[in-house]
């Protein structure tokens, strides 16, 4: 499967499993996940599944980090302090 059909699958994923925040579809649509996993993990980065990091972490399943974003309600007076978070592709 070609990189562009991986990521429309990837927003389907996303939208079936209740990631509805437009901005937030788009935002992860244009961040490049297999930037944030080793390199043994790359041809799954668009997977929806946890991918393991270093040290016993793993990179959470793209959903959780979509619905958890979505959660949060933000507007662009919002600032957000993450702290610990494994790779930072949320944080991104």
């Amino acid at each position: 499967m070609k990189k562009n059909e991986k990521i429309l699958q990837f927003i389907f994923n996303l939208r079936k499993a209740g990631v509805t925040n437009s901005i937030i579809l788009s935002i992860m649509e244009k961040i490049p996940r297999e930037y944030f996993v080793s390199n043994a993990f790359k041809l799954r980065a668009y997977e929806n599944t946890p991918i393991p990091l270093l040290y016993g972490q793993t990179i959470s399943q793209p959903s959780i980090v979509g619905i958890m974003t979505q959660a949060l309600d933000l507007n662009k007076k919002c600032k957000v302090l993450e702290v610990g978070t494994g790779s930072g592709y949320q944080t991104a």
